[in-house]
This record gives structure tokens, sequence and C-alpha cells, in this order.
């Protein structure tokens, strides 16, 4: 889950459940949120697996657009924190979001969750980049043509990274990060593969390599 929003006080927090696609924020107890962390019941992810994807160098105009339609929308909304994390509030203020800018109620949704999901973030409004292609982006992934170097064993020709994979490879670096006081590259790659990939053969598991090179790009955008 990720935390939204706490109070001045800090007695109240609102949260939102990732991976969820109909998820909206949940009031907690600042409290009972610090109980489970010190009971570990809950853990304090130092890799946020919910982040956008790196973005490429060069965004191009028609992204950026989308991105500055979607601000523009959920604006006024996103600054009313916290009466925008209440239901009956909520339903209201879209409902008021629908007449003002003539977009649908399911869009303006849309939009929030995204902003909620992806941390809250301008970032977190663009677009994917899964389907890149230009130089220096990232390549669309191709079901017949694998990326990158070959394999040492050409009779297994690997797969590509594509969103999915590369979310996996951020969810397993944000689980081993919480559970291991010192990180270590290969350790997370091995639990990766027992969590996410036991059940399949040796033509369907990213390698090593692919996991070192997409953690280590998604970290090097994080910190522009």
């Amino acid at each position: 889950m990720r935390i939204l929003w706490i109070d001045a006080k800090q007695e109240v927090a609102f949260t939102y459940q990732l991976d969820t696609p109909c998820a909206l924020p949940q009031p907690a107890r600042v409290a009972m949120l610090e109980a489970d962390v010190r009971s570990r019941r809950l853990s304090l992810l130092l890799v946020d697996p919910g982040a956008p994807a790196c973005p490429a160098a060069v965004v191009p105009e028609k992204h950026r657009e989308l991105q500055a339609r979607a601000w523009e929308v959920i604006a006024p909304l996103v600054a009313s924190a916290p009466a925008i994390f209440l239901s009956r509030r909520r339903a209201e203020m879209i409902a008021h979001r629908v007449a003002e800018t003539g977009v649908s109620r399911a869009t303006i949704l849309r939009y929030l969750r995204r902003y909620w999901e992806r941390g809250q973030t301008l970032a977190a409004l663009l677009p994917d980049y899964a389907n890149s292609g230009a130089p220096g982006k990232i390549r669309v992934p191709n079901a017949h043509v694998k990326r990158g170097r070959p394999r040492k064993d050409a009779s297994q020709p690997g797969l590509n990274a594509d969103a999915q994979i590369r979310a996996t490879f951020r969810t397993a670096v944000a689980r081993y990060a919480a559970t291991h006081a010192e990180f270590s590259r290969r350790g997370a790659y091995r639990q990766m593969l027992e969590d996410f990939f036991r059940e399949r053969d040796d033509s369907s598991i990213p390698t090593f390599g692919q996991f070192k090179y997409w953690i280590e790009r998604d970290a090097a955008c994080a910190l522009r």
C-alpha cells in the first residue's frame, strides 16, 4: 500500500492499495500502521514498486499534452486533500468537475487512480513508455525478435523484458530490500526466480543481466 496523506497531528492517514484496479483511498490510524511495522506485519519498502517506469530521454510532445490534460482535470481535486479521499465528498467534487470540464467520471477516476498509484507526482500522469521506439527510447517488445545480446545458449532465445517483467523486477527488489539488511543483486534475483518464475521453463525466465540492467536503469531514473 501507499500512504497518500497524514494529518498534522500524526494521527490519521489515508492509504492506497497498489496493484488493485478499483482501489480507492482508505483511512487508517497512524498508530496502527506504526504498530504493524514494529510487529513486521507491514514492511517499509526502500524501492517503490508502483513508481512509473523510467521515461525516455526526450518525452514526445503528444505525451506531454496528455500529461498536461490529465493534470488540468485533476489538479483542483488533488489540491483539496484530504477531502478528495472521503467517499461522499469525492463523489460530489468529481460530479462538479465533470460539469466543468466535460470529462467523464470514469476518466477522472482513472486519472486520480493513476496519480495515487504512482506516487502523486506529475510523472505519474505520463503515458507508459513501453511502446516507444525512437533512438534512446525503450523499444517495443516483439514476440518474434529478442532484443539485446543473444544468449550464450543459442537454443534458448530468451524473452524480452516488457513492462510487466520490469514491474516484477521492481517488486522483487522491494521485497528483498524489505527483508534483508544488505542488498544483493544476485540474492534479489534468486529470490525473484523462486517467487515469480518457479514453474517456468528456461526460455521464459529473464537473465540476471536483464534484471541488473533494468533495476539500475530504473534506479537512475528515480534519482533524476
